[in-house]
C-alpha cells in the first residue's frame, strides 16, 4: 500500500540493484579518487620545486695562464658552456695562443678582427685617450725588453729603450672598417693582457645573465664581477691583498674586504710581479709608455670598481702608471669609477679610497 504523503512504493529490498546503465558511474567512482590524489600530489611537488631556491654551483679551472672560480645560483651545472665562452676569448686575444686572432695579426697575417677583438680594441683606445696614453696595448716590445713579456733577454740600455719606443704608441694603430689592423710600422705588435682577462670575466658574466641567472660571482686571476647575493643571501665579500713583496705569490694577507654587488673589480700591483737585478735594483712590471722605463710611484696596489671588468682592468693598470696625483685628476672626469689605492711614501703605508 502506498502512503499518500510519501508516494514511493514499498519494496522488500532496501537498495535497488545496479543495472548495466549504472556500470560507467560505478567504474568512475572506483578510479577518480586515486587519480585526483595523484594530481594533488603532483601539483604540490611542482609548486614546492618552483618555490625552493635553486642551489649554488661552484666551478673552477684554468684559463689565460691563471685560474678561475665561478659561483652562481642555478639548478644546472654550466661549466662546459662557460669554458667554451672563455676559450672564445682566448682564441681571439691571447698572445700565448699561436692561432689566436691577436697572434696572427702580430705575425702580419691577413686576418680579420672578430667581434671580441673589436670590442677590446675599441675599449683600449678609449682608456688610452682618457689616461693620456698611460694605457697602451702597443707596449709589448718594451714589456718584453724589460723581461715581463713572452720574450726575455738582457736588460735594455737607454739606446735600446729609445729605439723600442719608436714601435710604441696607441695613436699609431687603427682598425680598418673591414676589421684589418693598420699600423704605422709593421714591426709594431699588440698585447691585450692588461684588459683581456677582465674582458673574459665580463663574457662569463654575460653568459650567466643571458640564462636568467641573477646571483653570481665570476673571478679570473683576481679580476671579479659580482651580481646579486652570495649563497648566504648577502652581498659578496671580496678581499684586497696587502702589498707584500712576494714574487712567489705565497702571501694572501688581506688589507681590506669590500662588500660588493652588481659591479666589477680589478687590481693591479707591482708587489708580486718584479725582480731584483744583480746590483740590487728592483724592476717592476709596470712600464711607463711615456719614458719606456719601469714606474717609480708611491702606489703599490690599485683596485678599481667599474661597470665592467675590462674597464676596471685597464684603468687599474693606468693608475699604476700615472701615480696618485695624476690618477686623482683622471677620476674627476670618471665618476663611474671607484678606487682603493695602497701607497708607500718613504716607508709609510697609507690608503686612498673613493669607495662608497
Amino acid at each position: 500500500m502506498t502512503d499518500p504523503l510519501n508516494p514511493i512504493e514499498e519494496t522488500d529490498e532496501k537498495f535497488s540493484p545496479l543495472t548495466p546503465a549504472d556500470e560507467p558511474r560505478s567504474q568512475w567512482r572506483r578510479w577518480h579518487l586515486p587519480v585526483l590524489l595523484l594530481l594533488a600530489i603532483g601539483s604540490y611537488l611542482i609548486i614546492t620545486r618552483h618555490s625552493s631556491p635553486a642551489p649554488y654551483q661552484h666551478n673552477e679551472g684554468a684559463i689565460f695562464g691563471t685560474f678561475y672560480h665561478i659561483t652562481y645560483q642555478s639548478s644546472e651545472d654550466l661549466q662546459s658552456a662557460i669554458n667554451a665562452e672563455l676559450q672564445r676569448v682566448d682564441q681571439s686575444l691571447s698572445m700565448f695562443n699561436p692561432q689566436s686572432t691577436l697572434s696572427r695579426m702580430n705575425r702580419g697575417e691577413d686576418v680579420t678582427a672578430d667581434s671580441l677583438f673589436r670590442a677590446v680594441f675599441e675599449l683600449a683606445l678609449q682608456v688610452s685617450e682618457a689616461t693620456d696614453g698611460a694605457f697602451d696595448i702597443t707596449m709589448a716590445p718594451l714589456v718584453n725588453a724589460w723581461g715581463f713579456g713572452f720574450k726575455n733577454g738582457a736588460l735594455p740600455d737607454s739606446a735600446a729603450v729609445d729605439s723600442l719606443r719608436q714601435l710604441v704608441g696607441f695613436k699609431r694603430i687603427s682598425l680598418s672598417p673591414d676589421g684589418h689592423l693598420q699600423r704605422q710600422d709593421p714591426r709594431m705588435i699588440l698585447d691585450c693582457g692588461a684588459v683581456a682577462k677582465g674582458f673574459g670575466v665580463d663574457q662569463a658574466a654575460a653568459f650567466l645573465r643571458a640564462r636568467g641567472i641573477k646571483n653570481y660571482m665570476v673571478e679570473i686571476g683576481g679580476e671579479v664581477v659580482v651580481c646579486g647575493t652570495n649563497p648566504k643571501g648577502q652581498p659578496w665579500r671580496v678581499g684586497v691583498n696587502r702589498p707584500v713583496d712576494d714574487p712567489e705569490s705565497q702571501s694572501n694577507e688581506l688589507d681590506t674586504v669590500l662588500t660588493l654587488t652588481d659591479c666589477a673589480m680589478a687590481t693591479s700591483g707591482n708587489y708580486r710581479n718584479f725582480y731584483l737585478t744583480e746590483d740590487g735594483r728592483r724592476v717592476a712590471h709596470t712600464i711607463d709608455p711615456a719614458t719606456g722605463y719601469p714606474v717609480q710611484h708611491s702606489i703599490l696596489s690599485a683596485t678599481v670598481l667599474a661597470p665592467t671588468c675590462a674597464e676596471a682592468d685597464a684603468f687599474a693598470t693606468s693608475f699604476m702608471v700615472l701615480g696618485l696625483d695624476r690618477a686623482k685628476a683622471v677620476l674627476q672626469h670618471h665618476p663611474e669609477l671607484q678606487v682603493y689605492f695602497i701607497c708607500d711614501s718613504a716607508g709609510t703605508y697609507s690608503t686612498y679610497s673613493t669607495i662608497r
